[in-house]
């Protein structure tokens, strides 16, 4: 194999796909720009694509390639034509070496033909050369190639769109596992595979693979399942066997569950689409439950049945629990929300989760040795350790530890009780909390531009780019809010306890 790489981050709905680059073929078929290739390999053979254009005529472009350019020039720099070989083979091997795609020479006004020592050099080196009629402006290729980049993103959206669209409806079959991976490697053009946690395959889909890419695969899968492993393992790992890109991911849930995927090629939208299937095999993957499991849906059912929240706790087991907040950018759409909060457990790898679509929160319970780590797209409140009849509590915390990590812009805050709040019992340091707050009337605005204020030591700018609001509007809430409390906001004593209340109140 020809080397693995492995990936850290947890497997969650991935970003929109990149642009997939403009193919060189598309360009020169343009008959309005009437661009043809004199030099280097065949377009349409070697499969040569652009993602942008730049416009230069100094003499080592180098510096400002950032790779995958159609380099213009009308040749201002080559003052002499016949006598520039050594200088334009330097000139294409500094282009080359910048990573750019093509280079279009545009003919006339400072040259009548491209220079034969240009085209020779481009063959040399291997890099495509166009010839720009005098009829088509810079600006209009550059325009071409935009309009190209925007049918090829737009075509990528849409077939990852309807990618996503055919998984959620194979997850939905009375069969969901196999029918995913059967989508997802018709999305693919390739070969998917589910490995329960021993590494044994549970189910396969798409183009059969010869006996050495199956092996491989197995063997990546290896990577990515913990078991026996010292150490937490990556969430995926990607290898190359000859032109079969290979490569396998952690199910989120925790089960040790493992998917591998090999594909002859690989587009820019394919990692989308995979990390679509990989929440999706996550969830169907963790409705296999074990013993600890059935215990606690036991707990779950019985506290529907009515009973007593005391007599539940113990079937949870003796171990602490933590409790942890998120709030993230899906809004309150139900539909959306659900998607990210399925994916946010099965990141954290958690299958008691709470979802609040009004609020735009998730509440999740988690084992307290288990790890918590911040999430892409969320802001986490995390309670300290608790024991299950003190749940509630902990629950509390998590809330005012996510109200820290908003107003400080921190992805992830954990509770921590200590100083003059670990002096005071809880009932009582919230009865002072709201006796000391009551003049502000429960506004919501008042109460959350003080704590955000408080929170940014008093910075105006900051505390208005935190709450989205006019820099003004936060320093009239804060002297309405001196006014009514009757408080020197000056005065560091003051601010000290008017915090320790704000975190005693929701």
């Amino acid at each position: 194999m020809d080397g693995t790489s492995t990936v850290q981050d947890p497997a969650a709905p991935a970003p929109p796909p990149p642009t997939p680059p403009v193919p060189l073929t598309a360009l020169l078929g343009r008959e309005d720009l009437g661009l043809r290739q004199i030099a280097g390999p065949d377009a349409g053979e070697s499969g040569a694509a652009v993602q942008w254009v730049h416009t230069s005529e100094m003499a080592d472009p180098y510096p400002y390639l950032l790779g995958g350019e159609l380099l213009l020039t009308a040749g201002v720099h080559i003052t002499d034509p016949v006598g520039a070989g050594v200088y334009l083979d330097d000139y294409v091997a500094r282009i080359v070496e910048a990573g750019g795609a093509a280079l279009g020479f545009g003919v006339a006004p400072v040259h009548d033909t491209v220079p034969r020592a240009l085209v020779t050099a481009c063959d040399h080196h291997g890099l495509p050369l166009l010839e720009v009629p005098p009829r088509t402006t810079f600006s209009g290729v550059a325009r071409a190639v935009w309009q190209l980049v925007a049918e090829a993103r737009h075509a990528e959206l849409r077939r990852v769109t309807e990618a996503q669209q055919g998984l959620a409806t194979a997850a939905a079959r009375p069969d969901p596992v196999p029918a995913v991976l059967r989508q997802l490697a018709a999305r693919l053009s390739g070969w998917a595979v589910l490995y329960a946690p021993d590494g044994a395959v549970l189910h396969t889909a798409g183009t059969a693979q010869g006996a050495g890419v199956r092996q491989a695969v197995h063997d990546l899968s290896g990577v990515v399942r913990p078991a026996g492993r010292p150490g937490p393992a990556p969430a995926s790992a990607t290898d190359s066997l000859g032109g079969t890109r290979l490569t396998a991911y952690a199910l989120g849930g925790g089960q040790g569950f493992a998917l591998g995927v090999a594909t002859e090629q690989r587009e820019p939208g394919d990692h989308t689409i995979t990390g679509v299937a990989v929440v999706l095999l996550s969830l169907l993957t963790g409705k296999h439950q074990g013993a600890a499991d059935s215990v606690r849906s036991a707990a779950l059912v019985r506290l529907l049945l009515g009973s007593a929240a005391g007599d539940v706790a113990p079937l949870l087991g003796g171990e602490e629990w933590t409790v942890v907040h998120a709030r993230g950018d899906a809004g309150n759409d139900p539909v959306a929300h659900s998607v990210a909060a399925s994916a946010l457990a099965a990141a954290l790898g958690s299958g008691l989760v709470d979802t609040d679509p009004e609020r735009d929160l998730v509440r999740l319970l988690l084992p307290a040795d288990r790890e918590i780590t911040g999430q892409p797209g969320w802001t986490l409140g995390v309670s300290a350790p608790a024991a299950p009849g003190d749940l509630p509590p902990a629950d509390a915390q998590a809330d005012r530890a996510l109200r820290r990590a908003e107003a400080t812009r921190a992805p992830l805050v954990r509770h921590r009780e200590a100083g003059i709040a670990a002096l005071v019992a809880s009932a009582e340091a919230t009865a002072h909390a709201r006796v000391l707050l009551a003049p502000l009337g429960g506004s919501t605005a008042l109460t959350e531009t003080l704590r955000t204020w408080l929170s940014l030591h008093g910075n105006w700018d900051r505390t208005a780019t935190a709450l989205g609001v006019h820099r003004n509007t936060v320093r009239q809430r804060i002297t309405r809010c001196g006014a009514l409390l009757g408080a020197d906001l000056d005065d560091p004593d003051v601010r000290m306890e008017l915090w320790f209340a704000l975190g005693r109140t929701p």
